[in-house]
């Protein structure tokens, strides 16, 4: 039944606003973002990285909405296991997690992770800047309320950046304060 198969998928990605981006309990901070926490802001600069761009912002959204989804399944992994543990791959997870699915629901969200791992679209370079910008304005907050050692995600983000509108972007975000919204 089309109903209880989206709403089986639907509990597994309720998992995502439990778990912690790991990588922030390594700098000390004590209850770090939740992994959809996460993606809703990635999301959301994904779309307007893209209208910027010219790309299609929607698409760019919701190829960012699936980036991370297969965190489900094993955790968020902070970059110090690379090492240690092969990245898991997430097509294959992704196709493992929406088998179940009506077809139609099924293609959708592959095709958006295969275009978001492949990064060849304007979109899928928007949506993967998106998360990498992200992880920025994560740490220059977390770094403004005295947590040390955000600098190597601050720089790991610069590097991963390919467009010039989120290099722009983080330029200024390292110049402003998190609070500079509040300012008339």
């Amino acid at each position: 039944m089309t109903g209880d198969r989206i709403a089986v998928f639907g509990y597994e990605l309720g998992v995502l606003k439990r778990i912690r981006r790991a990588g922030w309990w390594q700098t000390g901070v004590r209850d770090p973002e939740s992994v959809a926490e996460h993606t809703m802001r990635v999301a959301q600069l994904a779309g307007l990285l893209a209208a910027e761009d010219g790309a299609n912002p929607e698409r760019a959204a919701y190829l960012a909405l699936w980036h991370d989804t297969q965190e489900t399944r094993t955790g968020d992994l902070p970059h110090s296991a690379k090492p240690y543990v092969d990245k898991p791959d997430p097509r294959r997870i992704t196709a493992d997690q929406t088998s179940a699915l009506p077809d139609a629901a099924r293609d959708s969200v592959r095709d958006a992770v295969d275009e978001y791992e492949n990064a060849a679209s304007p979109e899928a370079r928007c949506a993967r800047d998106a998360d990498k910008l992200e992880m920025l304005l994560q740490a220059v907050e977390y770094r403004d309320v005295g947590v040390a050692g955000t600098g190597e995600w601050i720089d790991s983000a610069l590097r991963s950046l390919t467009t010039t509108t989120a290099r722009r972007v983080a330029d200024a975000a390292l110049t402003l304060s998190p609070l500079a919204w509040r300012e008339p």
